[in-house]
C-alpha cells in the first residue's frame, strides 16, 4: 500500500509540474498540498514542519517572482509603468477569459494598449513593450517549471 500511495503522490506532484506552465492548474500548491497528504500519510516520518514552511515559502515566492518576471520584460523592452501594470491586467483578464493563449496574447497585448493609451508611444515602440512582457511571462513559466523540479526532486531525496 505505501508504493502505490508514494506513486500516486509522485504521479500528483507530475501534474502540479505540468501545471507550473500551464494555467490550467496551480501547479506548485498541487506539489505543495501533496507535501502536505504525504506527510499525513507516511506520519511525518521523512520531514516535518521545516519542510512545510520552507516548502510554502518557495512556493508563495515563485508567485511573486512569476508576476515579476513579466513586469521586467515589459520594462527592459522599453515599457513604462503603464506597459508593465497593462501586462499583468492583460496576462490574468486573458488567463481568465482564454486560457493559456488568452494569458499570452493578454500580457503582449496589455503591455503594448496601456503603452500606446498613457505613455503615448508610438506602434513600434509599444509592440516592443509586449515582446518584453511575453518574453518575460515565460521566463516566469520556466523559473516556476525549474522550481517545481526541484522541489519533486527533493521530496524523492528525502523518501530515499
Amino acid at each position: 500500500m505505501t508504493i502505490a500511495i508514494t506513486i500516486l503522490a509522485f504521479l500528483i506532484m507530475l501534474v502540479g509540474l505540468l501545471g507550473s506552465v500551464l494555467p490550467i492548474l496551480p501547479g506548485l500548491p498541487i506539489i505543495w498540498l501533496t507535501y502536505l497528504g504525504y506527510g499525513f500519510f507516511d506520519h511525518w516520518e521523512s520531514y516535518g514542519l521545516k519542510t512545510m514552511i520552507i516548502t510554502a515559502i518557495i512556493v508563495v515566492l515563485s508567485f511573486v517572482l512569476d508576476q515579476l518576471a513579466t513586469v521586467w520584460g515589459a520594462k527592459k523592452f522599453g515599457a513604462g509603468k503603464a506597459g508593465m501594470i497593462g501586462s499583468v491586467i492583460g496576462g490574468i483578464t486573458g488567463l481568465i477569459v482564454f486560457n493559456l493563449p488568452g494569458l499570452i496574447i493578454g500580457a503582449f497585448g496589455g503591455a503594448a494598449v496601456f503603452e500606446m493609451l498613457f505613455n503615448r508611444r508610438e506602434l513600434k515602440q509599444a509592440l516592443s513593450a509586449g515582446a518584453g512582457a511575453l518574453i518575460g511571462l515565460l521566463c516566469g513559466g520556466l523559473g516556476k517549471f525549474v522550481i517545481g523540479s526541484i522541489l519533486i526532486m527533493t521530496w524523492v531525496w528525502l523518501l530515499l
